[in-house]
Protein backbone atom coordinates (compact mmCIF):
# COMPACT_ATOMS: atom_id res chain seq x y z
CA UNK A 1 0.00 0.00 0.00
CA UNK A 2 1.20 3.63 -0.84
CA UNK A 3 -0.61 4.72 2.84
CA UNK A 4 -0.01 4.06 6.42
CA UNK A 5 -3.61 3.33 6.85
CA UNK A 6 -6.52 2.13 5.58
CA UNK A 7 -9.18 5.24 3.88
CA UNK A 8 -12.59 5.07 4.60
CA UNK A 9 -15.18 2.28 3.05
CA UNK A 10 -11.92 0.99 1.53
CA UNK A 11 -11.82 3.74 -1.05
CA UNK A 12 -8.32 4.73 -3.30
CA UNK A 13 -6.61 7.14 -1.49
CA UNK A 14 -6.86 10.72 -2.11
CA UNK A 15 -3.83 13.02 -3.75
CA UNK A 16 -3.40 14.48 -0.56
CA UNK A 17 -3.29 11.32 1.32
CA UNK A 18 -0.54 10.19 -0.89
CA UNK A 19 1.36 13.05 -0.71
CA UNK A 20 0.90 12.89 3.17
CA UNK A 21 2.73 9.03 3.14
CA UNK A 22 4.63 9.46 0.57
CA UNK A 23 7.81 10.69 2.57
CA UNK A 24 7.34 7.69 4.94
CA UNK A 25 6.92 5.47 2.01
CA UNK A 26 10.48 6.73 0.45
CA UNK A 27 12.31 6.18 3.73
CA UNK A 28 11.10 2.89 4.10
CA UNK A 29 11.95 2.24 0.78
CA UNK A 30 15.56 3.38 1.49
CA UNK A 31 16.14 1.46 4.51
CA UNK A 32 14.57 -1.76 3.40
CA UNK A 33 16.90 -1.55 0.08
CA UNK A 34 14.73 -3.55 -1.75
CA UNK A 35 15.57 -5.68 -4.60
CA UNK A 36 12.44 -5.83 -6.26
CA UNK A 37 9.28 -4.58 -5.81
CA UNK A 38 6.05 -6.03 -6.11
CA UNK A 39 3.24 -3.90 -6.24
CA UNK A 40 -0.07 -5.62 -6.17
CA UNK A 41 -3.30 -3.74 -8.01
CA UNK A 42 -3.71 -0.61 -10.10
CA UNK A 43 -3.52 1.85 -7.62
CA UNK A 44 -0.45 0.77 -6.08
CA UNK A 45 0.93 0.44 -9.57
CA UNK A 46 -0.21 3.70 -10.81
CA UNK A 47 0.79 5.54 -8.01
CA UNK A 48 4.56 4.08 -7.79
CA UNK A 49 5.23 4.51 -11.35
CA UNK A 50 3.58 8.31 -11.82
CA UNK A 51 0.91 6.87 -14.68
CA UNK A 52 -2.37 6.17 -15.42
CA UNK A 53 -1.68 3.46 -17.65
CA UNK A 54 -4.43 0.64 -16.93
CA UNK A 55 -2.54 -2.68 -14.39
CA UNK A 56 -3.54 -4.69 -17.63
CA UNK A 57 -1.10 -2.89 -19.32
CA UNK A 58 1.04 -2.25 -17.20
CA UNK A 59 1.54 -5.83 -16.26
CA UNK A 60 4.08 -8.45 -18.09
CA UNK A 61 7.00 -6.47 -17.60
CA UNK A 62 9.39 -5.33 -15.61
CA UNK A 63 9.48 -1.23 -14.42
CA UNK A 64 11.57 0.84 -12.44
CA UNK A 65 10.96 2.86 -9.29
CA UNK A 66 13.65 4.85 -8.34
CA UNK A 67 15.87 2.22 -9.63
CA UNK A 68 14.41 -0.48 -8.15
CA UNK A 69 12.96 -2.89 -10.79
CA UNK A 70 9.07 -2.91 -10.16
CA UNK A 71 6.39 -6.11 -11.00
CA UNK A 72 2.98 -4.76 -11.58
CA UNK A 73 0.16 -7.18 -10.90
CA UNK A 74 -3.45 -7.72 -10.04
CA UNK A 75 -4.55 -6.93 -6.74
CA UNK A 76 -5.65 -10.73 -4.77
CA UNK A 77 -9.15 -8.68 -4.06
CA UNK A 78 -9.16 -8.73 -7.87
CA UNK A 79 -8.41 -12.24 -8.20
CA UNK A 80 -11.58 -13.09 -6.01
CA UNK A 81 -13.71 -11.68 -8.63
CA UNK A 82 -12.16 -12.56 -12.01
CA UNK A 83 -10.32 -15.99 -11.03
CA UNK A 84 -9.14 -16.19 -14.44
CA UNK A 85 -6.46 -13.65 -13.46
CA UNK A 86 -4.95 -16.23 -11.06
CA UNK A 87 -2.56 -17.54 -13.68
CA UNK A 88 -1.50 -13.83 -14.27
CA UNK A 89 -0.60 -13.19 -11.35
CA UNK A 90 1.32 -16.39 -11.06
CA UNK A 91 3.68 -15.19 -14.38
CA UNK A 92 4.11 -11.75 -12.62
CA UNK A 93 5.45 -13.43 -9.44
CA UNK A 94 7.85 -15.56 -11.48
CA UNK A 95 8.75 -12.31 -13.23
CA UNK A 96 9.57 -10.80 -9.54
CA UNK A 97 11.80 -14.29 -9.14
CA UNK A 98 13.95 -14.22 -11.89
CA UNK A 99 14.90 -10.21 -11.25
CA UNK A 100 15.78 -11.63 -7.61
CA UNK A 101 17.78 -14.25 -9.21
CA UNK A 102 19.22 -12.33 -11.76
CA UNK A 103 20.56 -9.60 -9.28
Amino acid sequence: NVLKCRPPQNRNPQPDEVDACSPYLLRQVELVKPRVILAFGAFAAQTLLGTDITIGKLRGRTHQYRGIPLVPTYHPAACLRHPAWVRSVWEDLQRARDVLEAA
